[in-house]
């Protein structure tokens, strides 16, 4: 059911062109599908395999949308998750101490929106106290701190197959003395360490026999760690969303090369990491261009995209999003004036009619030569706007306001300008000066 408050959250981040990141399954159209393999996999994931998937779109199809309702849809299910976004500033995936203090900041659970990790880690060692309890140990006992302490190394081993590095079971057990001892904060400080952070000081780090930071060789077995505490802890597993994978290809060349064979060894090592699903967003150009991942042959091979007789299967590793169509678009309207949270909503769903929605889909439809996959952003945008001035001027009548000239009616970015042009502007918005196709990309081990 959904809240008022996530209600205003959704038309909030609409208003700013934003997707939201509550309240999704209210806006889920023509989802299902896609909906049901990301299900699926969750599934896998659950019953013990590591899993990556990649989904595939174009510009504005709903991939972040898509990425967001995983993340919702994972979260109901006992999940943790990470919802990252590739930036071409701070998270190359040659340096995968990047990647893991990205994803461990953005750990999220259904009670705890961001920074889950002291969550996790206390909700696990709870339930290592109330395991010892269970078995006679008197937890008012001198020494049952002490037996807490072992446990905690044993079960790190265990989990982990005894690959848990020994500073990461030491900055545990150190997170575990310093909260029984009530220094809150030199624990809270050993987390953000804990999470990939470089800016701790030496004297916290010397608490925990420490002395430099989590190095990119080292993330990974890291990670599995965490993941293992996490499903341990009662949660099912870890989905880690990496959003907007395309970004790398507006990289120099030797990040580009490194970044894409950071994907591919986080492709190939998938497997190993029981309760784990990937899943990378990324447009056709990422996948399908040299210059991405169709220029390093390992990769290209293990995730190629297939088509047979004009039909694609869900379930292999390039999930593809369709983009909307004009009655997809008009379903989604008519759902966001339903969800309408401000005071005048009839006044609302009466002005902004079904007729005013048709004529206003076919507008956009007209200007894009029939394909309005690459607008819905920027229409859902316009619409929001158009409910505002219905609920706060009483003389508002959008059919006399748009009159529907020949006029756009949305501002629109590059690309979609390119489109709405008949032009191709996917290699044109990532390409980087002086960096051409550059032939085939050399497979190495980056971390």
């Amino acid at each position: 059911m959904l809240t008022q408050n996530d209600a205003k959250h959704i038309f909030n981040q609409l208003r700013a062109g934003l997707v939201p990141e509550r309240g999704l399954d209210a806006l889920a159209v023509g989802v299902e599908k896609p909906r049901d393999e990301l299900a699926r996999q969750l599934d896998l994931v659950k019953d013990g395999s590591g899993s990556i998937k990649f989904l595939r779109g174009g510009y504005g199809c709903g991939k972040t949308f898509m990425a967001r309702l995983a993340i919702a849809d994972a979260q109901a299910r006992g999940f943790v998750t990470s919802f990252v976004v590739v930036s071409d500033n701070d998270l190359r995936f040659h340096r995968f101490d990047e990647v893991y203090r990205k994803v461990v900041t953005e750990l999220a659970t259904a009670t705890c929106p961001r920074g889950a990790l002291g969550d996790i880690l206390d909700r696990w060692i709870g339930r290592i106290e109330d395991g010892l309890v269970a078995t006679g140990v008197d937890a008012d006992a001198p020494g049952f701190d002490a037996r807490v302490r072992a446990k905690l190394q044993e079960e790190l081993a265990t989990l982990t197959g005894g690959k848990a590095p020994a500073d990461f079971v030491r900055v545990i057990q150190t997170i575990f003395d310093l909260k029984q001892a009530g220094e809150l904060a030199d624990a809270a400080a050993l987390i953000s360490w804990l999470s990939g952070s470089g800016n701790i000081g030496a004297a916290v780090k010397r608490r925990a026999e420490i002395k430099g930071d989590i190095g990119s060789s080292d993330a990974l077995a890291y990670l599995r760690g965490i993941l293992e505490i996490a499903k341990s802890a009662g949660y099912q597993g870890l989905l880690i969303v990496i959003d907007e994978a395309e970004t790398i290809l507006r990289m120099r060349t030797d990040s580009r090369h490194k970044s894409l064979n950071g994907i591919r060894q986080i492709s190939d090592a998938a497997a190993e990491y029981p309760g784990l699903l990937w899943l990378f967003t990324g447009t056709p150009t990422f996948f399908d261009d040299r210059r991405g991942v169709a220029g390093l042959a390992p990769l290209h091979d293990r995730i190629r995209f297939l088509t047979q007789g004009g039909f694609t299967s869900l379930r292999q590793p390039q999930l593809e999003l369709k983009p909307f169509d004009a009655a997809r678009l008009r379903n989604a309207a008519r759902r966001l004036r339903e969800l309408y949270p401000m005071p005048n909503r009839e006044r609302v769903m009466t002005r902004v009619s079904d007729a005013f929605i048709d004529r206003l889909v076919a507008k956009v439809t007209e200007g894009f030569r029939g394909d309005v996959g690459v607008v819905p952003r920027q229409f859902l945008r316009e619409l929001v706007n158009v409910m505002d001035l219905v609920d706060v001027e009483e003389e508002f009548d959008p059919e006399q306001a748009y009159g529907f000239t020949s006029e756009p009616l949305v501002a629109l970015s590059p690309e979609e300008q390119a489109a709405r042009d008949g032009r191709s502007a996917a290699v044109a918005a990532v390409a980087v000066e002086g960096d051409d196709d550059d032939g085939p990309i050399p497979e190495v081990q980056v971390w």
